[in-house]
Order: C-alpha cells, then sequence, then structure tokens
C-alpha cells in the first residue's frame, strides 16, 4: 500500500491534475483516500437545508447547483456552483479530491491551468518586476444574490507571493488568478493593473490548459499549490454535484 500511494503521489507532483475513472467509493471511502496525501482539511459546512438533501459526514464539502432546499424532488430549483468558503488568511490547501456524482448531459467540464507553464514562459520583462512581490486576493463570499440588498455582505483578503514555490518540486508557478487577485502590494494601481492583465491573459493561453470531460464515478485530484481552474457553462435544467475533500498545506511565508 505504501508504495502505491507513493507512486500516485508522485504522479500528482508530475502531472498536477490525475483520475480515477469509474470509481465506486462511499463518502467514508473518499475520506480514507484523501488522508493518504495528507491531513485533511475541513470546509465550511453546507447550510441544514441543503445538507438534507445529502447526508455527507464533516469533511466532506458539497459542491453542486442543485436548490438548498429540504425535498429532492423541488430539486428543479437550481443555482450555480457555489465556490467553497474558506479562511483567506490561510493557506486553503495544498490540494482537492473531487468525485463526480451527477454530471450534466453537456458542458460542465473543468479547465485546468498550469502555473508551471505560465511561469517558466512569462516575458521576462514582466517577470522580473513582478519576481519577490506579494499578490492581494480578494475574495466576496456575501449572500446577497438576489439583488434586494437583503442578506450578509462579506469577504475575505490575503496576500500571497506573486510567485510561489512549489514544497516538493521547488518549481515556481504563477499564483494568481484573474477572478479574486486585484493588486500588488506597494504597487500603485496604475502600475500593477496592467503587469496582472498581463499575467492573467498569458496564464489562460490554451497551451496551458487542459479541459477535462467528467464521467460518472469521475475521482480527481488536483494540486492547488501551482494550478488554477474553472468549471465550463452548461444548460441550466441540468445538475452537477461533486463530493470534494481538501488536502490542508503548511501556513509558510513560501
Amino acid at each position: 500500500m505504501a508504495d502505491t500511494v507513493k507512486a500516485i503521489y508522485q504522479a500528482w507532483l508530475d502531472h498536477i491534475v490525475i483520475v480515477f475513472p469509474g470509481q465506486q467509493l462511499s463518502q467514508e471511502d473518499l475520506i480514507r483516500a484523501t488522508s493518504f496525501f495528507g491531513a485533511q482539511g475541513m470546509p465550511r459546512r453546507p447550510r441544514t437545508s441543503f445538507r438534507r438533501l445529502f447526508e455527507n459526514p464533516a469533511g466532506i464539502m458539497l459542491i453542486s447547483n442543485i436548490a438548498r432546499t429540504a425535498s429532492r424532488s423541488r430539486a428543479a430549483r437550481r443555482r450555480d456552483d457555489v465556490p467553497p468558503r474558506h479562511d483567506p488568511l490561510r493557506n486553503a490547501g495544498q490540494g482537492h479530491a473531487a468525485l463526480f456524482v451527477e454530471i450534466p448531459d453537456r458542458g460542465g467540464n473543468t479547465l485546468f491551468a498550469s502555473g508551471y507553464a505560465a511561469y517558466d514562459t512569462l516575458d521576462p520583462a514582466v517577470r522580473n518586476k513582478l519576481e519577490g512581490r506579494k499578490a492581494i486576493h480578494h475574495y466576496n463570499y456575501g449572500s446577497t444574490q438576489k439583488g434586494d440588498g437583503k442578506g450578509t455582505e462579506a469577504f475575505g483578503q490575503c496576500m500571497h507571493p506573486f510567485f510561489r514555490t512549489h514544497e516538493d518540486t521547488k518549481r515556481k508557478a504563477v499564483y494568481v488568478n484573474r477572478l479574486m487577485t486585484v493588486g500588488v502590494v506597494d504597487m500603485p494601481q496604475e502600475e500593477s493593473n496592467p503587469l496582472l492583465q498581463a499575467v492573467f491573459d498569458h496564464a489562460e493561453k490554451r497551451e496551458f490548459v487542459s479541459n477535462t470531460k467528467w464521467r460518472l464515478g469521475d475521482l480527481l485530484l488536483w494540486d492547488n499549490r501551482c494550478s488554477s481552474h474553472a468549471r465550463t457553462d452548461f444548460p441550466p435544467p441540468s445538475v452537477r454535484l461533486m463530493l470534494r475533500t481538501t488536502v490542508t498545506g503548511d501556513v509558510r511565508p513560501y
């Protein structure tokens, strides 16, 4: 068993994203499999009304567009995938595992971008201006989606190195993204904005991105320290549900 786990871990380091197709795992199996790769993080528990839809043990995050209602028969009320809330002052996790339980007929793929490839090929003039600097990340996880002014406006802000050195591989990777990176520490906005835009555009080039189409039972493990990800759109009536666990990372200055 130890040799198998070691080989899988090395494949994870080598390829950033690995997929185990056609798995039949209980939720306890998923938690146990996650533990092979490090200490497990504890994601925020979903609201009680949503949790009643799917009984899930602590340590598993439900990622779905299924409405948060107590009755599965009322699942016609859909909402978009809800990103997990995390403590923005700590490392969000060195990696994640996801088991796909329900998938749309089309769409809902996951795009993974290699931070290694983006760093290695970044324009040296841009890279030199940002080397050794920290980026400002702003994450809005409020609950005011209805636009009625009600609910909780909440956000987190943190700073991470613009280029992150991976603890195991010792390689550098771009560690910013268009969704949450809003500035560079101690750099005027008029100077940082063009640099950020250049890095975003470069990191999202097609040659750095894989497009993964999921099948039921696919188990995915990806390295959060050197990659970014997003999903493609899918038709509103479709259902998308994954069970996700987190492998925690050290809180360190990188």
